[in-house]
């Protein structure tokens, strides 16, 4: 299945951002978010899955970012408050076998794990 982030932009420090991952069908997905800031690896950052709500998060991020989602609009969500500078990066999503890091790591060394061209978000004041 074919995802679509979106919802990035330029915000300040401390500000908010809520970003967006749509495709059809996606209630049966588990779905995860990741991220390349400009010239580092892509990494995990959060994921949740489909049969139970269950979330992850990357521990840079907790308790600032929130993930939920939507099935009725076939969009995952990750509400991002209190923005640093380091959380400047291309956001992505992509779909997983469960919600758990070590699929996330699945889907992050597979070099067939389908990403787009993502949602760029840039932290600055």
């Amino acid at each position: 299945v074919q995802l679509q982030a979106s919802g990035g932009g330029l915000v300040q420090p401390g500000r908010s951002l809520r970003l967006s991952c749509a495709a059809s069908s996606l209630d049966y997905y588990n779905i995860g978010w990741f991220r390349q800031a400009p010239g580092k690896e892509r990494e995990a950052v959060s994921c949740i899955s489909r049969s139970d709500g269950r979330t992850f998060y990357t521990d840079s991020v907790k308790g600032r970012f929130t993930i939920s989602r939507d099935n009725a609009r076939n969009t995952v969500y990750l509400q991002m408050n209190s923005l640093k500078p380091e959380d400047t990066a291309v956001y992505d999503c992509a779909t997983l076998l469960d919600c758990a890091i070590e699929y996330m790591y699945g889907a992050l060394y597979d070099p067939g794990t389908p990403w787009g061209q993502g949602t760029l978000v840039t932290v600055s004041s």
